[in-house]
């Protein structure tokens, strides 16, 4: 066995599988005989059908609970070796895990794919379509809950300690389906058929919310505080084995399921309110029903913010209790424990750290304060205001009473040393409160978690400047050693290994394999770039992916796509600081452009979207509305549709991408510069040979200076040019009435051209891009235009186009996961990292 190091230590007896398949059989051996044989006995015994008559769900469920219990030796292991070297352990806090599929990552990383194709063969069953019937854990939405699934991926291959904490989501965010060119949102079932891979602990938690606070004098003679909740609610945790990529390092992601502390009231029920008896159960089961429910009024606002307490205060409450059990004293809490917020939705676990500490385990205000300050590390992912988390007072104090306490208490300290820094200053000491006074008042947690943090840190390079410069600049001319930049990475075992297997294939006989756990090892791949022979081989790999996903949108959408066509791909969550607009409105320009007669000479493209709206979202579904209006114009026009095809792809997904990447020849990453964090598509396009025309924006800015500038499409104004212009006034009319195409598009949607007549369909869109464009669409439009023009010319030049898209994969080694994580670990965790 490999040497094990800093694995996260757990009770004795918790989170054990039970009762799976009858003991004594040895169920976790590698060969395919062995594998088939423990398939079998899973399908009759655990899912309880005979082999001939098995669904492919039950096939499903028989091979996860075989692949599981090759993970399950190597847990236990990984847990005794943790207990036995008395480690530091991470505790990842994060609302939301977008894992993806889990059995063929697993088997990837077991290095057991080929030994299962054969046992699947051997049965006579195929390990693609049943891996297919997978449904994907519901547990996140966008980049923030795919990137804490890429860390927890590259903690367990780097050997480093961690639980991942999170809420166990009954429902996910939803399931995206397109009717009538409208998003139109269904519940996500993905629970329905249970869930293999996820082992309920034997324990559970309580947590309190609404109530009162009392005051007292303990023993000593000390004034101490106590909450008496009003309500308090059952949490049970879940844990889902996460294995590393050839270790044998298996780490745990633990996720809160909501229960009613008494789930039946026997009396209620014998009055005759049959009803009223499973009230309480209800009430509490939905808290973890459903990701990010619509905040728009009261109930909405108070739901979210139970949410993200009841998750943060369970995972603090089990790390104590773990920290107990193996005989540690508080005091020494952040020894044993660093605690990551990853964004801002876990925030009020500073004010819950310390209530843990102070109310229930005596600790003084001081002790408190230095174990707690110097336990958490802030992960910032959004400049956006609305992204920030700022709760009114009234409905924070209602749920939380003593929370609000503890935090005016820090805050009123905070700011008294604050005032011995920076005397007669009240204006930075309004910006600098936790509580906000502009309007109503309101606790911001953003604020919350720099102040009581002890390290600070952005995604990008440009994000962590502008958090310094702007969003966080007081904080940082305070703190300045607090803040650091840490630019995301995706893990490429997914990404490229397992999303791109022919590809990999093709690298792996050129270079070896050292890149799959040290990505900068793809340089040795630039050379190939002047090998003609190699190039070709380089293409026909990416050709293949193209002509399978053109096959997928034919099965699903009965569309016919061009798998030669340039695959441009812009695919994310819809936002308008994204622009998906912005590429909509191009499309709708050549549309023109090709009916004028004005351009003859294209080269042929198929435009690939996707990605959801918030439900509440109206401008970001209307703009889905306009991709799929265009989708539905260009791809019926037999003038236009063998030169371009707009394609909008349902219910984005992990899954979905794993077939989109593979196959992009462009990547769209266009949002205004400023705005995004960082970025993570970006990466995935780029390790698959994508070649990025975007924005001096979020990682964009780092991927142009490891690419080359002659590997990069470029455009638009920069960050301190979009100030600039704002400054002076921006006018979005006077590019409108400067650019002959730019104004086609708009008028022709403002008159319905586009849309059977109608005028008033896209009249919204319309007016806020004349009369506001916050995100300067019209002003980087031309310069959009001619970046894809240029795009185009490159593309239809194989000898300029290969190139260019090989050495993206060669120079995106910066961009793993594990060298985040390892300069994470270095930077702030203090957690060495394992032998590789």
């Amino acid at each position: 066995m490999p040497e094990q190091k800093h694995r996260a230590p757990t009770a004795q007896n918790d989170g054990q599988p039970r009762g799976d398949a009858p003991a004594g059989d040895d169920r976790t051996g590698t060969t395919a005989e062995e594998i088939a044989a423990s398939f079998h006995g899973h399908l009759t015994r655990t899912v309880g059908r005979p082999l001939e008559r098995s669904s492919v769900i039950d096939q499903y469920h028989a091979l996860s609970f075989t692949v599981r219990d090759s993970l399950m030796d190597q847990w236990l292991e990984t847990i005794e070796t943790y207990r036995q070297e008395d480690v530091r352990v991470l505790g990842y806090l994060s609302a939301e895990y977008l894992l993806g599929p889990h059995l063929p990552n697993d088997l990837l990383n077991l290095d057991l794919t080929p030994e299962t194709e054969q046992a699947m063969k051997s049965v006579g069953f195929d390990l693609e379509s049943i891996a297919a019937e997978e449904p994907e854990p519901g547990l996140g939405n966008g980049g923030l809950g795919r990137l804490a699934a890429c860390f927890l991926d590259s903690l367990s291959t780097l050997d480093v300690p961690v639980i991942g904490y999170g809420l166990r989501y009954e429902f996910g965010i939803f399931r995206q389906e397109i009717v009538d060119g409208w998003q139109v949102e269904t519940s996500d079932k993905w629970l329905q058929f249970g869930n293999p891979w996820e082992i309920q602990a034997s324990m559970s938690l309580v947590v309190g919310l609404f109530g009162h606070t009392e005051t007292y004098t303990d023993d000593q003679g000390a004034v101490r505080h106590r909450w008496v909740p009003g309500y308090k609610v059952k949490g049970i945790p879940f844990d889902t084995p996460i294995p590393g990529y050839k270790t044998r390092t298996v780490n745990r992601l633990r996720l809160w399921k909501s229960e009613a502390v008494d789930s039946f009231d026997l009396g209620v029920f014998n009055s005759g309110d049959y009803a009223g008896a499973v009230r309480s159960k209800m009430e509490s089961e939905t808290i973890s029903k459903v990701l990010y429910p619509p905040d728009e009024k009261v109930e909405g606002k108070r739901l979210r913010l139970t949410q993200q307490f009841f998750f943060t205060s369970c995972s603090l409450q089990d790390m104590v209790r773990i920290h107990l059990s193996l005989g540690k004293p508080l005091e020494e809490f952040d020894r044993k424990w660093t605690v990551q917020l990853n964004d801002t939705h876990p925030s009020i676990g500073i004010a819950e750290l310390m209530r843990l500490l102070m109310d229930e385990h005596e600790m003084g205000w001081d002790d408190a304060w230095r174990v707690t300050q110097t336990s958490f590390g802030y992960t910032n992912h959004t400049l956006l205001p609305e992204a920030l988390e700022r709760w009114p007072l009234d409905l924070f104090g209602n749920l939380l009473p003593r929370h609000l306490e503890i935090i005016f208490e820090i805050n009123q300290r905070f700011l008294d040393d604050m005032r011995r820094r920076y005397p007669n200053d009240d204006a930075r000491m309004r910006r600098m409160s936790i509580i906000g006074e502009d309007g109503e008042r309101t606790v911001q947690m953003a604020h919350l978690a720099v102040v009581g943090s002890k390290a600070v840190n952005g995604v990008a390079e440009l994000h962590t400047q502008l958090l310094e410069e702007t969003t966080l600049s007081d904080y940082y001319e305070a703190f300045p050693e607090r803040f650091s930049n840490k630019t995301n990475g995706v893990t490429p075992r997914r990404w490229l290994m397992l999303s791109n297997p022919e590809l990999t294939g093709l690298i792996n006989e050129a270079i070896g394999t050292d890149w799959h756990k040290d990505l900068y090892g793809l340089k040795l791949l630039e050379p190939y770039a002047r090998d003609t022979e190699f190039l070709n081989r380089w293409r026909k790999t990416q050709e293949g992916s193209k002509g399978r996903l053109a096959a997928y949108i034919k099965e699903m959408m009965s569309i016919d796509v061009d798998p030669t066509s340039m695959f441009d791909v812009q695919v994310k969550r819809l936002h308008e600081y994204k622009r998906q607009h912005l590429n909509a409105l191009h499309i709708l320009s050549l549309y023109c452009q090709i009916k004028s007669g004005a351009v003859k000479d294209l080269t042929p493209r198929t435009f690939l979207f996707g990605g959801k709206a918030a439900p509440s979202y109206t401008m970001a579904k209307l703009i889905i509305k306009l991709i799929c209006q265009i989708g539905a114009l260009v791809n019926s026009d037999p003038q236009v549709n063998h030169l371009l095809k707009v394609i909008f792809l349902p219910n984005y997904s992990v899954s979905l991408g794993q077939r989109i990447y593979p196959a992009a020849d462009l990547s769209e990453q266009i949002s205004t510069a400023g705005f995004e964090a960082s970025g993570t598509g970006c990466m995935k396009f780029m390790m698959n040979g994508a070649v990025t025309l975007g924005t001096l924006d979020g990682a964009n800015i780092e991927i142009r200076k490891e690419v080359g500038e002659e590997n990069f499409f470029l455009f638009g104004l920069t960050a301190p040019e979009i100030s600039d212009l704002r400054h002076a006034g921006y006018n979005p009319r006077g590019y409108y009435e400067k650019s002959p195409l730019l104004r086609e598009a708009l008028d022709g949607l403002r008159d319905g051209r586009f849309s059977n007549g109608d005028r008033g369909l896209f009249a919204p869109l319309v007016n806020d891009l004349l009369n506001s464009d916050r995100y300067l669409v019209l002003a980087d439009f031309d310069a959009y235009v001619a970046a894809q023009l240029e795009a185009g010319k490159a593309y239809s030049d194989p000898s300029r186009w290969g190139p260019m898209s090989l050495l993206n994969t060669a120079r995106s080694g910066k961009f793993s996961s594990d060298r985040t994580i390892r300069q994470y670990c270095e930077d702030i965790w203090e957690l060495p990292v394992g032998k590789r």
